[in-house]
């Protein structure tokens, strides 16, 4: 009897382990529903946890979702894709680790004849288009910095005082998100074009990837404070994750009491910038939709594993790109109340 407890004690402990190390969970399982195996880059990224609600959020009662966790590892998210067709998906929602991988996705769900939506990280235009089963949706990367361009500009012709030194220059640092994402690519590249183009004249004070992680964000603002102090005159970020580790880093060293500001701006628009624009320590954001985004995710991957037109019915239309493009929004505190209503 000890004997058959202990093997018992022990295959339970096995199971347990087994299971504490999976990254993949299921959801709607309900019979005769299509199959549909997702991936997220890393399910530790603020703004994809959205993304990644909505999608599981749209296709109750709709789908059999395989959501997996890549970990931010291409190799790892390969072994999902292999897996989830094994297991039978239908369609696959990929939301890349590199989008430098999407041939390598194409090749596998090509070889099962399997339609693939790729989300939020955008494969290259040839590569979506050599394949008639493969479509993205996302955004159209230069918006984002353009809008942000423009909230920037706005913001500081309205506030002359912000140019402490009075040398009509601003003095900017820039935390960039990952090097050769399309999106920080872009909107590193748009939101400076933008302001210059309002007629502001520039000073590129520090110009660092913070690979889109609020921590890594906190960690060089405090460093360009100690470097620059009182000579930063606006903080641009490629998103709210490392705008509000800026925020972090800004708060500890003694601004926003009293006349000591610098305005801070990101993009996502995710909720917890919703709350530091409202108290007064970010000037604004850019919405990025999550919630429709996720939205169109789910749509069309449930349309083409039913072997439908992947927008048959739905809101979305496809560009020259075979692309779902989900339009950015400006926000600041006059009109909070636009995102707020995206994350509900």
């Amino acid at each position: 009897m000890k004997k058959m407890l202990a093997l018992l004690m022990a295959a339970t402990m096995v199971f347990s382990l087994a299971a504490c190390g999976s990254k993949t969970t299921t959801s709607g399982g309900e019979e005769g529903l299509p199959k549909i195996g997702v991936t997220i880059y890393k399910y530790d990224d603020n703004f994809m946890s959205f993304v990644r609600r909505a999608i599981d959020t749209s296709a109750e009662g709709r789908a059999e979702l395989s959501m997996n966790d890549s970990q931010n590892n291409q190799a790892t998210q390969n072994e999902q894709v292999d897996i989830m067709i094994s297991k039978g998906a239908k369609s696959l929602a990929i939301n890349l680790v590199d989008p430098q991988a999407a041939p390598t996705i194409i090749a596998k769900a090509k070889a099962a004849n399997l339609p693939v939506i790729f989300f939020n990280k955008e494969p290259e235009a040839s590569v979506l288009k050599s394949y008639d089963k493969a479509w993205y949706v996302g955004t159209a990367s230069a918006e984002a910095g353009i809008i942000q361009g423009q909230l920037v500009a706005e913001a500081w012709k309205v506030n002359p005082e912000w140019d402490k030194n009075g040398d009509g220059k601003m003095q900017f640092v820039l935390l960039k998100g990952e090097p050769g994402h399309p999106d920080a690519e872009a909107r590193t590249k748009f939101a400076i074009e933008e302001i210059t183009k309002a007629g502001i004249e520039v000073v590129e004070l520090e110009l660092q990837t913070g690979m889109w992680d609020s921590v890594k964000g906190k960690e060089l603002m405090d460093a360009w404070l100690a470097k620059h102090g009182d000579s930063i005159e606006f903080v641009i970020a490629n998103n709210d994750g490392m705008a509000l580790g800026a925020v972090q880093s800004l708060k500890a060293n003694g601004y926003f009491t009293g006349d000591k500001y610098v305005p801070v701006v990101g993009v996502d628009a995710i909720p917890d910038a919703l709350e530091q624009i409202k108290e007064g320590l970010m000037l604004g954001t850019v919405l990025n939709d999550a919630k429709n985004q996720g939205k169109a995710t789910s749509d069309l991957a449930i349309n083409a594993a039913l072997g439908k037109d992947p927008v048959e019915g739905t809101e979305w239309k496809l560009d020259e790109n075979k692309a779902v493009r989900v339009p950015y929004v400006g926000i600041t505190l006059d009109n909070i109340s636009i995102a707020e209503e995206a994350y509900k």
